[in-house]
């Protein structure tokens, strides 16, 4: 029987990703049983604090003491954040941290869910490797791990015994992900039904929102990326922009990536691929319309940077988006 792990870091857990987890694999363990095999695994909720107020004390999770668990066959960590910044999170849990590390050497395997990746990414397990976490801390991410390739566009990514995913509530593929590799495809089947999830998704890129990376002291770059944003639906010339700035291209470009961990190009089409968002969900214009409101003259290469940052094709964007689509 594996023994599964759930932890409780310290910080703001979010109370769904453990919950949640917990009991999705209690209802695939019971399912497993009743199809007449013993017991696939056991999972606890455990960490190194003996009670975690959450909620402002409304809610409290009470752990069992980890040191008191002798083998743990897979750990999940659960989604997490700090008032203070992702910086205080890993410094508040270092024992965790170290523990978690220890766990992986000895063979363990690492399942993180959210923002869960800040702390397994603080072990340094995942360097030179890949993995994803919440669109919305990508900025964060890349800021304090940069030997890590983040893909904030996959929703599930696994390997070497390592599981990473999402944001939010994208943990529930990840779980079912692990239902079918610790008891079968059938369970977790059973699981997607019980619980109502929808097996296959792998991307989290339809659901993100372009963040412009302006956490930096780069003003010429700030510039730059205000008169990108301001400029939404003319076509730029880089050249002429960085002749406006007082800066060689090559000297431009570089400190433009640097600044922004975009290239001027890519940092442009993701401004206009945002509008042309805020447009498909809100308005009644054609896609032809839109493309032109955000500078594209090229239809094809409209909807081929639109696919590449979105996962979908414009008319798929609307039709999931769109406030005017109907609810059955």
């Amino acid at each position: 029987m594996k023994q599964v792990t759930i932890l409780v870091p310290a910080g703001n857990v979010n109370l769904s990703s453990v919950v949640g987890t917990f009991e999705i694999l209690t209802e695939a363990n019971e399912y497993w049983q009743k199809n007449g095999n013993t017991p696939g695994i056991e999972v606890r909720i455990a960490g190194v604090l003996a009670e975690l107020k959450q909620n402002s004390r409304l809610y409290s999770l009470n752990p069992v003491d980890i040191s008191t668990v002798r083998k743990h066959d897979l750990v999940i960590i659960p989604s997490i954040s700090d008032p203070k910044g992702f910086a205080q999170l890993i410094s508040n849990n270092k024992i965790l941290i170290d523990w978690i590390k220890t766990q992986y050497k000895d063979g363990a395997e690492i399942a993180s869910i959210c923002t869960g990746a800040f702390l397994l990414a603080a072990t340094g397990v995942l360097d030179r490797k890949t993995c994803s976490t919440h669109w919305q801390a990508e900025n964060d991410f890349r800021a304090l791990f940069p030997n890590i390739e983040l893909q904030t566009d996959k929703l599930l990514i696994a390997g070497q015994g390592l599981y990473t995913n999402g944001g939010a509530f994208s943990f529930l593929n990840l779980v079912l992900m692990l239902v079918e590799k610790y008891f079968d495809r059938e369970t977790a089947i059973y699981c997607s039904k019980v619980f109502q999830i929808d097996m296959g998704r792998n991307l989290q890129s339809p659901f993100a929102i372009f963040q412009p990376q302006k956490n930096h002291d780069d003003e010429v770059i700030i510039r730059a990326q205000s008169y990108i944003e301001q400029n939404v639906s003319e076509k730029i010339s880089f050249e002429n922009l960085a002749s406006k700035l007082a800066v060689s291209r090559r000297n431009f470009d570089r400190r433009f990536i640097k600044a922004t961990g975009n290239t001027p190009v890519e940092y442009m089409q993701r401004v206009k691929i945002e509008a042309a968002k805020s447009s498909l969900e809100r308005d009644r214009k054609d896609i032809f319309e839109i493309m032109c409101d955000v500078g594209y003259s090229d239809e094809r290469a409209f909807r081929d940077v639109f696919k590449k940052i979105t996962g979908l094709s414009p008319t798929d964007y609307r039709a999931r988006f769109n406030q005017e689509s109907d609810f059955i």
